[in-house]
């Protein structure tokens, strides 16, 4: 285990502990105070509190002198830690002799761990763009007037749920294996395993075109089209299967749906990928002459 306290206890890694450690914090806040208010929800005090205007406070005081307090103790946090740690700075470039691994700034590992699963074009330029658009778009599609102001579950699941799976699951997931799982030459290893320079890994990774005997740069270019256009097709059939009977879907209408749609099979693709990456050594699903999926 000494490999990893030293990676724990390293400078650069410090604020990525802290940053497991204040969501784990903030939410079980969030769940205590979901809870409380559902429970006052469903026994129906919330519309007794909401009657009084007991759900609602004044900026200030109460939200202006937290925020001041707040950022007080931000800064002594942050004067202490400036103090105590040293800047993680090392030596001035050389191109004779570079870091491995070379890691981008923890906040970035995210993106960078999504290069072992996607094209490099997909997951530095498309994706991202698309987690952008996607969180702009958010307000527009769902414009449910529900948890404003107050925590809740039982009212907002789906929005909730995607959310915590989005950031937790997905995101952190991508940031905490590009911190403590990913060492030389990118290699994976085990938190009790010692990153050894030398380690050799066995390159076993095929497209799914191959595995199954096509080999035609044109043939792997329409069969992996089929196969991304089907599983984006998914979001239509459900959306005419389920139109008449889904509250959902007669809540967004078709437009909002389709975006929707999108947006969240583009997100689940990237949980399947990692899936057939790690499970089944599949590299690429669509392999084109411009760009791989």
């Amino acid at each position: 285990m000494e490999n990893i306290k030293n990676i724990l206890s390293n400078s650069d890694n410090i604020p990525v502990v802290g940053l497991f450690l204040l969501m784990a914090f903030f939410v079980w806040l969030w769940w205590r105070e979901a809870n409380r208010n559902d429970g006052r929800i469903a026994n129906g005090e919330w519309e007794k509190i909401r009657a009084e205007g007991q759900d609602k406070i004044h900026v200030w005081p109460y939200l202006a002198r937290n925020e001041f307090l707040c950022s007080i103790a931000v800064m002594v946090v942050l004067t202490v830690w400036s103090i105590v740690l040293d800047a993680p700075l090392e030596d001035p470039a050389n191109p004779t002799r570079t870091p491995n691994p070379s890691k981008a700034p923890w906040y970035f590992l995210g993106l960078q761990e999504m290069l072992v699963y996607f094209d490099p074009w997909i997951a530095g330029v498309v994706l991202p763009t698309v987690i952008i658009v996607g969180l702009m778009a958010i307000p527009y599609i769902d414009k449910n007037p529900k948890g404003n102001g107050y925590y809740t579950w039982t009212e907002r699941k789906l929005a909730v749920g995607l959310f915590l799976f989005g950031f937790l699951i997905l995101w952190l997931t991508l940031i905490f294996l590009g911190t403590f799982m990913r060492g030389p030459g990118w290699n994976f290893f085990a938190p009790w395993e010692l990153w050894d320079v030398h380690k050799v890994v066995a390159m076993v990774n095929v497209d799914l075109h191959e595995m199954i005997g096509i080999r035609s740069k044109l043939g792997a270019n329409i069969f992996g089209a089929i196969i991304v256009g089907a599983y984006y097709s998914l979001g239509i059939i459900y959306y005419f299967w389920k139109k008449d009977q889904s509250p959902l879907i007669k809540q967004l209408g078709a437009a909002r749906y389709g975006v929707f749609a999108f947006l969240f099979l583009t997100m689940m693709g990237l949980p399947i990928k990692m899936i057939l990456r790690i499970a089944f050594n599949i590299k690429y699903i669509w392999v084109t002459p411009w760009f791989n999926v």
